[in-house]
């Protein structure tokens, strides 16, 4: 199966705490790099996550979201009694330090950080929902990258379809291109002498044949389809691989661009490079 590396999912899931939501953005990158913004209550759980979407991923930039929607019914709110003792000794000490003895009110000492401490339930079980939701939504975010691999695969067999028939055309028009051209040049030296040496003729024509000689360009451009179609036929991650096709395709149009001779062949070879063009920026996009 082909995958893309762009796709997005969303997984919503209510628990006694409160709502946990998961949001997965992927887009294409060189090689895996996972991103997770987790709320400070989750932050112990930031390696797992990496390694849950190592499991499922092997590509792509993962910006992975964790929002925390705690349930007002199910929180509870204490103070911390240790740091409620320390603050009342430093206000003491600090008032017999400047001889002034003012009270300070309840109200204040609650006010002050980390005086109150809230309590969100069983943060374990919590820890767990994270994960398992997290889950649902990696599956959700794979099949949205099958859905547009698949379309993937569809654009680019059919671009190689394209560029086997522009391979084929040019194939059968190269006899009839090499003789208009000994033609032409039989015609030219003609006129130039009322006697013309044939044998040096033939000569000059095998010469020309031989550099226009792309019969070996057509046969790798053959080669490089059916190898694509195999990689896609496979499947798995073809990134990398459908990356390096794309550069020996090109590679054989530039070539066969450099030795066109007529207007059919480059107009041939442009098309080529042109299809070659879009399937790469396809590739890019393949896990």
């Amino acid at each position: 199966m082909i995958h893309s590396m762009t796709a997005f999912a969303r997984c919503e899931r209510q628990t006694d705490a409160g709502t946990l939501i998961w949001e997965l953005r992927s887009v294409n990158h060189r090689y895996l790099e996972v991103s997770p913004r987790l709320p400070d209550t989750f932050r112990d759980q930031e390696g797992a996550v990496r390694e849950r979407c190592r499991e499922t991923l092997s590509r792509g930039k993962v910006d992975a979201t964790l929002r925390y929607q705690p349930d007002p019914q199910a929180l509870s709110v204490e103070p911390d009694m240790a740091l409620v003792r320390q603050l009342a000794r430093a206000v003491r000490r600090v008032g017999e330090e400047l001889d002034q003895s003012a009270p300070v009110s309840p109200a204040e000492i609650l006010g002050m950080p980390g005086v109150l401490v809230t309590s969100e339930g069983d943060v374990a079980e919590l820890g767990r929902q994270v994960l398992s939701l997290l889950d649902e939504a990696l599956a959700q975010l794979q099949a949205s990258r099958e859905r547009e691999g698949r379309a993937l695969a569809e654009a680019l067999a059919q671009r190689l379809a394209a560029v086997a028939a522009e391979t084929e055309r040019v194939r059968q028009a190269i006899p009839r291109i090499m003789e208009a051209r000994r033609e032409r040049m039989k015609a030219r030296v003609e006129e130039a002498v009322a006697q013309p040496d044939t044998e040096r003729l033939e000569q000059e024509l095998v010469l020309m044949a031989q550099k226009m000689d792309v019969a070996e360009e057509l046969d790798r451009l053959d080669t490089h389809v059916a190898e694509v179609r195999r990689v896609l036929e496979a499947g798995g991650g073809v990134g990398r691989r459908l990356d390096f096709l794309m550069q020996e395709l090109n590679r054989e149009a530039n070539t066969l661009a450099s030795k066109s001779v007529d207007t059919e062949t480059t107009r041939a070879a442009v098309e080529l490079k042109v299809l070659i063009e879009q399937m790469r920026e396809q590739v890019q996009n393949m896990e």
